[in-house]
């Protein structure tokens, strides 16, 4: 019989990887804590209707990307793309934007129907941050600074550049878009297949095509600025000042837009060159019309996506040492007879030492076979409860990092020894 597989793009994490994982995980969530970010959780599964609303019905992810089903109800449910739109209803639904400004942060699976290649998966994991009620440029700037002090804390700063834009309101997107129909009609003949779909629905999108044949054209095409608004020309100016004020370095690409449609004002990408096309490690902006359009008060916001499997990629690639999982410290051997002790001994340790932590050999074996499980373990210290250890009080320390001399100890003291590992 044939073994049932995984579904193509949906990996499994398995224990030599997800320690590395937790140490990321763990980084992460300790800087956005830092900065005063609450944590929400919210389901994988979603309306179909709150996608196609939030992210627009010409997009690629609502076009060919979502994982979209009728239920038992014929209700259609789709499988989160993206975790903006969910936490937004979750506000909305919950009344958490009635109490001020708020501060958010989530992180799991997301989902997209792409083909799967190294740092882009069908299954993919990101942490999303979301501020409300904030619409000044300096939430803007922290929020990217905010981005920096995580590439510090890993080490891969360096390997990291900023992009940013200003998209304007929705009044100048449909000035720049009228000229950018206007402009590309003038020469279909250029545009491929993709384009050609989006040059009446988003033509903004056709700016973003990575077809090396459309580049000439795409630079010469109208440039948003020509067209922006008074208002986020100067919120777009402050926020240049205050990075600037700051020191964070950037790079001003007016050619930078976001695949999904509710974007207004501030955009932004952190780009790496060290992991080949899928370069982009974090992505975002402000999406200030995104709350009453589905449903909320008017309410300013901005956010931002940071896929965990590039994250993950990138500081294997620069600075592989902060992924280091932490190793076993003890593990306890017995004999036949003792086994019984040694469960109890091993809880005692625990409650006592929990920074500790130690495994104990379970389903028997001589004590040869149980020194080489203790070995492969890369425990640092073996615990022997023999017989005569058992009868004494006594435990025996094998150091199996270390050229020590192995120790044997009565229990209280054989812990006063471990604490110092």
């Amino acid at each position: 019989m044939t073994a049932t597989r995984s579904i193509r793009g949906m990996n499994d994490l398995l224990p030599l990887e997800s320690g590395k994982w937790q140490a990321i995980e763990s980084i992460v969530s300790a800087a956005l804590e830092r900065y005063g970010y609450q944590e929400i959780r919210f389901p994988v599964m979603e309306k179909t209707d709150l996608f196609t609303r939030s992210i627009g019905e010409v997009t690629d992810i609502v076009e060919k990307e979502m994982y979209s089903f009728n239920d038992r109800n014929d209700e259609s449910l789709s499988l989160r793309p993206e975790g903006t739109a969910g936490c937004v209803r979750a506000c909305v639904q919950n009344s958490l934007l009635n109490a001020g400004p708020l501060r958010l942060w989530y992180s799991g699976p997301m989902f997209r129907y792409e083909r799967p290649q190294k740092g882009r998966m069908r299954q993919f994991h990101q942490f999303g941050v979301e501020c409300f009620g904030m619409a000044g440029p300096d939430i803007d700037a922290e929020v990217i600074a905010m981005t920096a002090a995580i590439w510090r804390d890993f080490g891969i700063s360096d390997s990291l550049r900023l992009e940013i834009n200003s998209l304007g309101t929705s009044e100048s997107r449909k000035a720049h878009k009228l000229a950018l129909v206007e402009y590309f009609r003038a020469n279909l003949d250029q545009l491929d297949e993709d384009s050609l779909r989006r040059l009446e629905t988003n033509p903004l999108r056709i700016l973003d095509t990575k077809n090396p044949d459309m580049q000439v054209l795409v630079e010469a095409a109208p440039s948003l600025p020509d067209f922006m608004d008074e208002e986020s020309s100067q919120h777009f100016a402050a926020l240049c000042a205050l990075l600037d004020q700051m020191k964070i370095a950037y790079r001003v690409n007016h050619r930078l837009v976001r695949g999904l449609d509710y974007y207004s004002k501030t955009v932004f990408e952190w780009v790496t060159d060290a992991l080949g096309a899928q370069g982009t490690v974090c992505g975002g902006g402000r999406y200030d019309g995104l709350v009453p359009q589905l449903g909320g008060p008017v309410t300013p916001a901005l956010g931002f996506g940071l896929g965990i499997e590039r994250l993950v990629l990138l500081v294997q690639e620069v600075n592989p040492q902060v992924l280091n999982q932490k190793t076993l410290d003890l593990y306890l051997i017995a004999a036949k007879k003792e086994v019984s002790a040694a469960l109890e001994l091993a809880e005692n340790i625990r409650s006592s030492e929990p920074r500790l932590t130690l495994m104990v050999n379970c389903g028997g074996g001589s004590f040869k076979s149980q020194f080489k499980k203790a070995d492969r373990s890369g425990a640092k210290v073996a615990l022997v409860l023999g017989e005569d250890e058992a009868e004494q009080g006594k435990i025996t320390l094998k150091y199996l990092r270390e050229n020590r001399d192995q120790e044997t100890l009565a229990v209280p003291e054989a812990l006063n020894r471990l604490r110092s590992l």
